[in-house]
């Protein structure tokens, strides 16, 4: 028996009769030998933290646009949040924390340079639809094909928008993703200066906390509590959060919404970034010779607007503004 085997026998004695067993993976796109070590949830881990498209989250914006605070959260640091809070639930919960972890890895490897506001120009200026989350499962079966199971590209692409994702361990992410972003955000927000302690509605933290770390652990519980049913054995169809903190979390990302996410300080350079990401966008569709060639079977299958759209996604804050930069400001002469 490889230890991959043992593992795959591990989780059918140990885990939940909801979870999704690494052995009953509905597969690959292209089948490939098993790995003797690492089972297919695991293997997809792996794929996910070593591809380009994961690096490059460390350089795009989650909030803050190109923040130069070395504490700020990028979306690479989000990413690793909500990992760490989908793989608390999982195993609380018995479910398989490698497929959760796995989907958490990359749920938005698909996200755009400037955030939201990336994928907001995209999005109104491209003739087709454009979703990160989307994006996400377009790079990692199209731009960067790792071949990844389906489990995990249903739970990437579903993290966000109106389908829930098929697996408890995807449900896991999409709750993860909201109370990880809220919290680190109020977090970010009170660092830089838009938000003070005092202004958080009381009625939130008065039931979540009065700190980072009581509000993601009382959101947890919340979600860990309400998705066991009374014998705290078996889980209930869904992954939920207990009615009452679900409410103090609406609540809090209602008031960021109000404070952060419109109209703040943090998001006064953002149709700049919008209208800079849009002028590129038309200088690739209508100039489709300079996109790269690693974008070329893209132009020759879906159009050079589908390239424009995939190599724009791909690029990072600083990659965007600098190319932005040698193609539309003038250069000093030099002999």
């Amino acid at each position: 028996m490889t230890f991959r085997e043992m593992q795959e026998q591990f989780e059918q004695e140990q885990l939940s009769s909801f979870a999704c067993l690494a052995k009953n993976s509905k597969g690959r796109a292209e089948e490939t030998e098993p790995c003797p070590l690492r089972t297919c949830f695991s293997r997809d881990k792996d794929r996910i933290v070593h591809s380009k498209a994961f690096r490059r989250l460390k350089h795009k914006t989650q909030v803050f646009l190109s923040p130069s605070g070395d504490h700020y959260r990028t979306r690479l640091t989000h990413t690793l949040e909500v990992s760490q809070i989908s793989r608390t639930i999982a195993r609380a919960l018995r479910l398989n924390e490698d497929l959760t972890e796995a989907i958490a890895l990359g749920h938005d490897l698909g996200h755009t340079p400037f955030g939201h506001a990336g994928e907001r120009a995209l999005d109104a200026i491209a003739s087709v639809r454009f979703r990160h989350y989307e994006q996400s499962a377009r790079i990692a079966t199209i731009l960067e094909p790792l071949n990844l199971t389906y489990e995990v590209l249903d739970g990437m692409s579903c993290h966000s928008g109106d389908k829930l994702p098929e697996t408890f361990e995807g449900q896991i992410v999409r709750i993860s993703d909201r109370i990880a972003y809220i919290n680190h955000d109020i977090d970010d927000a009170l660092r830089g200066g838009i938000l003070r302690e005092e202004e958080l509605p009381k009625e939130a933290t008065s039931l979540l906390g009065n700190s980072h770390g009581k509000r993601i652990d009382t959101l947890v519980r919340g979600v860990v509590d309400h998705s066991l049913n009374n014998d705290q054995v078996s889980l209930c169809p869904g992954i939920t959060i207990d009615p009452e903190v679900g409410q103090a979390m609406d609540t809090l990302r209602n008031f960021m919404f109000e404070k952060v996410y419109t109209g703040s300080k943090a998001k006064s350079e953002e149709s700049k970034a919008e209208k800079l990401m849009q002028r590129l966008f038309r200088h690739f569709t209508e100039n489709p010779e300079k996109i790269p060639s690693e974008y070329r079977f893209v132009m020759e299958t879906e159009g050079a607007e589908r390239a424009a759209l995939d190599y724009l996604a791909g690029m990072t804050d600083t990659y965007v503004v600098n190319l932005y930069k040698e193609i539309y400001l003038p250069k000093g002469w030099e002999l």
